[in-house]
This record gives C-alpha cells, sequence and structure tokens, in this order.
C-alpha cells in the first residue's frame, strides 16, 4: 500500500510539476477561464455562420479570413514578442480581444448581424493573434524555465482541451435555450480574468530572455535561422501540412453534425468535446513523461493522422464522439512534442520568432486549408473532408520522418540553454 501510495504521489508531482510554480499557477487559471470562453465563440460564431448562409465555403472563409494575419503577419508578431515584454503584449492583445466579441454579441442581439460583419470581426481577431499567439507560446518558458518546459506545454494543452469541452458544452446550453449573444459577451468577459492574473505575477521569478534591441533584417535573420537548422524545418513542415488539413475541424465537424447525423449545435458541441475529453486525457498520461525524440515524433504524428481517418467513417454521432476521444489523445501527444522540441532546439533570442512560425505552419495555413476543406466537404461530403485531414497527418508522418532522419541526434534537440530568473 505503501508503494502504491508513493507511486501515486510521485506521478502526481511528474505529471503536476509546472502547476508548483506560482506564476504559472496564475497563468493557468485566467487561461482556463478565458479560453472555454474562446471555445464558446468558436462553437457560436460557426453556427452563426451555418444560420447566415447554411455553407460549408461560408465556415471555410471565416476560417481563412482569421487566419490570413497570423499567416502575413506571424513573423513581424514574432520580432515583437522577442523584443517587448510579453506581459506588456498580453496586457493589449486579450483587452482588444474581448472588445470583439463584444461587438459581436451585439450584433446578434440586436438582430443587426450579417455574414460579412462575421468575416471582418474574424479578421480583426486574426490581426489580434498574430501577435498574441507566438507571445503566448514563448511566455511558458519564462514562467517555468527549460527544466519544465515540456510539462508546462503538455499541461497547457490540457488545459485547452478541458476548455474544448467546457466551452461547447455551456455554448450548446446556451444557444439552445436562450440563442447565440450570451455566448459572445461571456467570451468578451472572460478576458478579463487572464489581465487580473499577469498583474498578479511576480517578475522576479521569471525566467526572462533580454528583450532583442530593434534593429534592420530581424525577420530576415529569423528565416535564415529556420532554414539553417533542420529539425526546426522539418517539424514546421510537418505543422504546415496538418495545420492546411488535419485541424479543420471548425469546417469539418459543425458540417458532419448537421449534413451526416442531423444534429444541431448540441451534436457539434458533443463531437468538441469529445475531442477535448480525449486530450484532457492523454494530457494527464503524456505530462509527465520526460525525454523528446525525432522518432516519438512521428509515431505521434502517424497515431494523428489514423484517429482522424477512422472518425471519418463512424457510422453514427456516438461513435463519431468516441473515435474524436482518440483524435484528442493523438492530437495532444502531437502537438506537445512538437511544440517542446522547437523550443528547445531555438536558441533563447530566436524563439520568439521560431514560435511566430509555429504559429503561422499551425494557424496561419487554414487561410489555404480552410476554403479548400469547404469545398470539398460541399463536394464529396463532410465525411471525406474530415478524412483527408486524417490522410494528411499521415502523410505529414512519412515526410517528416524522412528530413528528419538527416538532422541531428535527439540529444541535440533537447539540450536546453542556461537560463536563470531575472
Amino acid at each position: 500500500m505503501g508503494h502504491l501510495s508513493g507511486y501515486a504521489r510521485n506521478f502526481s508531482q511528474e505529471t503536476f510539476s509546472s502547476l508548483l510554480i506560482r506564476n504559472y499557477r496564475l497563468f493557468y487559471i485566467g487561461q482556463i477561464i478565458s479560453t472555454s470562453g474562446t471555445f464558446m465563440q468558436s462553437v457560436a460564431q460557426s453556427w452563426l455562420v451555418l444560420q447566415l448562409t447554411n455553407s460549408g465555403a461560408a465556415l471555410g472563409i471565416t476560417t481563412a479570413l482569421q487566419s490570413i494575419p497570423i499567416l502575413i503577419l506571424g513573423p513581424y508578431g514574432g520580432v515583437i514578442a522577442d523584443r517587448i515584454s510579453k506581459r506588456k503584449i498580453f496586457f493589449f492583445t486579450q483587452s482588444i480581444a474581448s472588445v470583439l466579441a463584444m461587438i459581436l454579441g451585439v450584433l446578434v442581439l440586436t438582430g443587426l448581424v450579417q455574414v460579412w460583419m462575421v468575416y471582418i470581426l474574424a479578421f480583426c481577431l486574426g490581426l489580434v493573434n498574430a501577435f498574441d499567439n507566438p507571445t503566448r507560446q514563448t511566455f511558458h518558458i519564462e514562467l517555468v524555465g527549460p527544466e519544465h518546459l515540456r510539462n508546462a506545454v503538455t499541461l497547457y494543452s490540457i488545459l485547452i482541451n478541458l476548455a474544448r469541452i467546457i466551452g461547447p458544452v455551456i455554448a450548446g446550453v446556451l444557444i439552445a435555450s436562450v440563442g447565440l449573444a450570451p455566448c459572445f459577451f461571456i467570451n468578451g468577459f472572460s478576458y478579463i480574468a487572464v489581465i487580473i492574473m499577469l498583474i498578479l505575477m511576480r517578475t522576479s521569478e521569471m525566467f526572462i530572455t533580454p528583450p532583442l534591441p530593434r534593429a534592420k533584417g530581424q525577420i530576415q535573420e529569423g528565416f535564415k535561422y529556420i532554414v539553417s537548422t533542420p529539425v526546426i524545418w522539418a517539424i514546421l513542415l510537418m505543422i504546415a501540412i496538418i495545420g492546411m488539413f488535419t485541424y479543420e475541424f471548425q469546417v469539418t465537424l459543425p458540417l458532419i453534425a448537421q449534413d451526416v447525423f442531423n444534429g444541431d449545435a448540441r451534436s457539434y458541441a458533443f463531437l468538441t468535446a469529445s475531442m477535448g475529453f480525449g486530450a484532457a486525457i492523454g494530457g494527464i498520461f503524456f505530462a509527465g513523461r520526460k525525454g523528446l525524440t525525432t522518432k516519438k515524433l512521428v509515431s505521434a504524428t502517424m497515431l494523428f493522422g489514423l484517429a482522424v481517418l477512422v472518425t471519418a467513417f463512424m457510422p453514427s454521432l456516438l461513435l463519431t464522439g468516441l473515435a474524436m476521444v482518440l483524435v484528442g489523445i493523438g492530437s495532444i501527444n502531437f502537438s506537445s512534442i512538437a511544440n517542446s522540441m522547437l523550443q528547445l532546439a531555438s536558441s533563447p533570442q530566436m524563439r520568439g520568432r521560431v514560435m511566430s512560425f509555429w504559429t503561422m505552419a499551425f494557424l496561419g495555413t487554414t487561410t489555404i486549408g480552410g476554403p479548400i476543406v469547404g469545398w470539398f466537404a460541399e463536394t464529396a461530403g463532410p465525411r471525406w473532408a474530415l478524412a483527408l485531414g486524417g490522410l494528411a497527418g499521415m502523410a505529414a508522418a512519412v515526410i517528416g520522418g524522412l528530413a528528419l532522419s538527416k538532422a541531428p541526434s535527439p540529444q541535440a534537440v533537447t539540450a536546453v540553454q542556461d537560463e536563470k530568473p531575472v
């Protein structure tokens, strides 16, 4: 019995080690509130576009417009993340995102909303995310240091997927009972939690990278650094393929819920929440794992793609939801390994720019993939659109495996920089 309790205690300490760090704990609390609101808005926005247009292509256009700024401005967002205090950037981005959510809520509540207005607000949110996402990705290591980075990234992925459960479930209930508008208002208020937690953090306990002095050519410098580092560009290539075709769930899942299973917003929320549940369970399992190897990354990518492919042909809504649990497990394993390997393979002064390319590859590529997958769903059917994402994930594993086979040894990837709290 003593051995069992000791194992449970060690498992708990290893799995949740980053949460023992005060600043990361504050960050985590604010993010779970805000991200739950974000997923509420995501469900409501997708359902709003469907109500206004009944078009898969319109869903793809909305996703694309929200991603275009990330694709175009991502590298500049990375330079800003390297130059300026990440807390200051967060104060700005969270405030603007809150205002945008409130505007959409007012438009829906008053009945004035039209699809072109949703397009404009989605584009504006994309502008915010172009600066917010590179900052967010590189903020983890400043909160916990290199030693706990993979654990922090995995726990954050658990948070994202818990929010993927909480947000859509609340959104489904609200949409069915009182309508779409409250989802946008609640999301707008949720950003306040992030701002409060940022104020409470102790700068003296952070592992802050010295800010990059302003100079010409820093974006080009970052691009050259990525191209000259095989591990980094190979991982980014895998992420770009998957971001473009596999992570198009905002397009495929609403169509599967509505067109394949004749469901409503609650059906879509069920599929999204199932994926979140799987990712949360998988995250708890993977959070305590140590060691990052290219072989683990390739295997995780292949299994993720296979899970999406199998899900596409499930015969019922219930079985599709169960399969989405496996998709969630595969997703968190792939994303946490890829994210951690990128950050640890990057020099501290380049990390913001490298992670801006992560954001471009992961989110910005939906600019291209969203309309393609939406058109493919209307042409071949939602099932085949989801299957396309699964096949793309498996292809990324093969391509990445070939590229990474020529990269340096995994030990070179996991070597950490000597960073100290300031």
